[in-house]
């Protein structure tokens, strides 16, 4: 009888850690904007309110050449990059320079950054700007004209979000996926494969990952799974075309 109920609760585990989530649903990120702030120059997150989390940096450029270099001055700390909704890669304070795959004329420049923490050590410990600032450069000309818009990212309700069946998320926004769990135990939620973003399980903030981090599972206690089928809302940043996440009994590490 102890040999068949070990078979079952190996079974079981089996099944929960080779569970795959499909993100079938998106909500669009407009659902979470703050308040608009438009100027000629990027506007350091500090001057949009903003003390950690995320900010879109919107303009229109016209490039006089097929596909053109953009450079920044700051990045503190991460962005992704899109041209017409499409990702192009990413920058950091150690890489501040990308080129765009674009044809020439005009194109919607998309920069999505966060900020990951304040400066505590160091010389820029007295300026502790986040976000994008200073001077950007599409092929050597400066770039103006910029919206500038809070994301509410940690902040929003994703219990009131709006889902809708997946199109493409070609850009950043929430996924939302189901799973079904038989007893609550502690389990992992598997995001290699993923870029940078949040994840919510039945409501609940799961906590943050990182493609570069040498741990890339989420610890999911089982005081917030529930018997039966659960929900999973990931934000993603990168969204680099994943659509699958996966439970492991374990924790997965680069």
């Amino acid at each position: 009888m102890k040999s068949f109920s070990l078979i079952l609760g190996l079974l079981f585990m089996t099944s929960v850690s080779a569970q795959e989530i499909q993100m079938s649903e998106t909500a669009s990120l407009e659902q979470i904007y703050g308040e608009v702030q438009e100027a000629q120059e990027l506007l350091p997150m500090n001057e949009l309110g903003i003390e950690f989390g995320y900010a879109l940096y919107e303009t229109t450029v016209t490039a006089g050449e097929k596909n053109p270099v953009l450079a920044l001055e700051n990045v503190r700390d991460y962005a992704s990059v899109y041209v017409d909704g499409r990702l192009q890669g990413w920058i950091t304070e150690e890489k501040k320079t990308i080129a765009l795959q674009m044809s020439a004329g005009e194109h919607t420049l998309q920069l999505y950054a966060e900020n990951i923490g304040r400066i505590t050590y160091g010389p820029e410990i007295l300026d502790n700007s986040k976000g994008l600032f200073g001077s950007i450069t599409l092929s050597g000309t400066e770039i103006e004209n910029w919206k500038m818009i809070p994301l509410a990212v940690r902040e929003c309700s994703v219990g009131e979000l709006t889902f809708t069946p997946q199109a493409n998320g070609g850009i950043p926004c929430f996924y939302k996926g189901l799973f079904t769990v038989e007893t609550p135990a502690e389990t992992y939620l598997d995001v290699s494969g993923w870029g940078m973003g949040e994840v919510w399980v039945n409501g609940h903030y799961g906590g943050s990952y990182w493609e570069q981090n040498a741990q890339q599972s989420i610890q999911l206690p089982a005081d917030i799974l529930q018997k039966g089928t659960n929900s999973l809302i990931v934000f993603e940043l990168k969204s680099n075309g994943k659509r699958i996440m996966r439970l492991s009994d374990k924790a997965i590490f680069n």
